[in-house]
Formats: structure tokens, C-alpha cells, sequence
């Protein structure tokens, strides 16, 4: 369950981050002013920018599919100097590319694997509770968060936007 979690729901997410961008792209277009401004964006004054956004979303799932399966010391490092659309764009495919490298094989113990993180003062918490109470939040918090920056200014992107493909089957 851990690898459908993060990696394909993740990945899905990801890329429909990526649609997203697309549409905002072309709104700028249509409407004839620099993309850039839409990236430099925020919903609040203390709020980080929709770039920023993208960056802590890509990390929160590089990150934690890392220390979820104990390879952190391989997880490859960003250092947070994107600045156009075509570069947060390349961050979000890279971060897709690292998380299929996973296999559901490489989260065996990962649930009760002792994580923590410089910030938490020498706390820790389970991979169940990493995963369920900090990754899965934090990731969609700034998805989330990507999207509503852009719908506020305009960008014509809905539900089904955030959502992407269903996998629906007929009824039997």
C-alpha cells in the first residue's frame, strides 16, 4: 500500500500538477501577460510563492519516499534555484522519474521504520505515521495549495483539473 501511496498516487498527482501548469500556461498566453508573474505568486502576503509550492511538493514526495524505504543519503539533491516555467516543470518530471525507481519491494518495513528529521529535535515517528500524519498532509497541502494560487488568478482549471483520469469501469 505504502508504494501505491507514494509512488502512484504521487506520481498521478505530479503529473497533473504538471496540466495544471500547462493551463496556466496557456491563460497567460490568452490573455497576453508573462507566466512569470503567475509563478511569483501567492494567496497571502506571508504565503510562499507558487514556485516555492511546487518545490516543497516535489521534495515532500522525493523525500518521503526516501526515508520511508531508507535510502535518504541517496535521495537526489535540488537546490531550489527554479525560476522559469520550464524549469519547475523539469523539477516536477525529475521527481516522477526518481519516485518509479521505487518498487512496492523497496518499502518492506518501511511502517515501522523509525524516521526523523533535523527539525524534530531528536524525535521520531513510525514510516505509518511519517507517511499518514507528515508526507501525505504536507504533499497535498502544497498541491493543493499550487492549484488554489493559480484558480485564484484566473486560470480556468476545476475539480477535474486536480483530480486528472479516473480509472472508471462499467458497472456490472
Amino acid at each position: 500500500m505504502i508504494h501505491t501511496l507514494v509512488v502512484s498516487q504521487f506520481s498521478k498527482m505530479l503529473g497533473n500538477l504538471l496540466a495544471i501548469l500547462n493551463e496556466a500556461e496557456k491563460y497567460a498566453g490568452e490573455k497576453k501577460f508573462d507566466v512569470a508573474v503567475l509563478l511569483q505568486a501567492r494567496l497571502a502576503p506571508d504565503q510562499f510563492n507558487l514556485i516555492k509550492q511546487v518545490q516543497i511538493a516535489c521534495d515532500t514526495a522525493k523525500l518521503g519516499a526516501a526515508r520511508l524505504a531508507g535510502t535518504e543519503k541517496d535521495a537526489p539533491a535540488q537546490a531550489d534555484t527554479e525560476a522559469t516555467l520550464g524549469e519547475i516543470k523539469a523539477r516536477i518530471e525529475s521527481t516522477v522519474a526518481y519516485l518509479k525507481g521505487f518498487t512496492a519491494q523497496s518499502f518492506a518495513g518501511a511502517a515501522e521504520r523509525r524516521i526523523t528529521q533535523p527539525r524534530w529535535n531528536g524525535k521520531s515517528l513510525s514510516g505509518e505515521e511519517f507517511l499518514v500524519q507528515h508526507v501525505i498532509p504536507n504533499f497535498y497541502f502544497h498541491v493543493t495549495t499550487t492549484y488554489a494560487i493559480l484558480r485564484h488568478n484566473g486560470v480556468p482549471v476545476g475539480k477535474r483539473n486536480y483530480l486528472g483520469d479516473m480509472p472508471y469501469r462499467e458497472a456490472a
